[in-house]
């Protein structure tokens, strides 16, 4: 009898990754390959996993979306009390995922965090749909509720308190996360997929090929 999930296969041919297309540091490569996948009408490109580790080692990811990307890093916003947020703040290593699949890529990055300066949250905050802003107050993230109602009146309680403006949260900011190792992913045919990694050195970055 078949397995649905070991048979379940499908062959990486859609192109390759050489040396000789890498960009001279990783924060160019990796805007040219969001570009592409940006280009390719991907859903979302800029989704990303954020994994994090509790301080008794238990290991947790999840999906957020990327909202700003510079040589200093890879930012993203969130509740501080939430269990990435607690988490991140606590140890700050971290480790990010570009699941790009329709382009068979990905883009790997061994990172450190670190919190953002309320300026630049409260400018991000403001930029948020009303709704998205009234949210941030009415959900204590990851934290137990009782029932989906109890949202939805704290998320009208909010809507009721703040008719005009509406204020950051004190427990909402966001993250910069600075890169140690930046991996670059290209299916290939045979399960030999192309993976090429800059590593941070005292000078610069170097670059090195993996095994798949």
């Amino acid at each position: 009898m078949s397995d649905p999930y070991a048979d379940l296969r499908r062959e990486y041919a859609d192109g390759g990754l050489a040396e000789s297309d890498l960009a001279t540091e990783p924060f160019a490569m990796f805007q040219r390959w969001y570009d592409e996948a940006v280009a390719a009408d991907l859903y979302e490109p800029n989704a990303m996993v954020v994994a994090s580790v509790s301080t008794d080692g238990q290991p947790s990811a999840r999906m957020v979306l990327l909202k700003g990307f510079s040589e200093e890093g890879w930012v993203f916003f969130t509740n501080l009390g939430s269990r990435k947020g607690a988490e991140l703040l606590a140890n700050p290593r971290c480790h990010l995922l570009f699941p790009w699949h329709p382009l068979e890529r990905q883009v790997r990055i061994d990172g450190v965090a670190s919190e953002l300066p309320r300026v630049d949250v409260e400018a991000y905050f403001a930029s948020r749909p009303r709704g998205a802003r009234l949210g941030a107050h009415a959900s204590h993230q990851s934290h137990e509720v009782g029932s989906r109602a109890e949202l939805e009146d704290a998320w009208a309680a909010a809507d009721t308190s703040y008719p005009d403006v509406v204020p950051v949260p004190g427990e909402w900011g966001g993250f910069r996360v600075a890169p140690e190792a930046v991996e670059f992913w290209q299916g290939r045919p045979g399960r030999l997929h192309d993976r090429l990694v800059y590593r941070r050195t005292g000078t610069g970055w170097a670059t090195h090929r993996l095994a798949p």
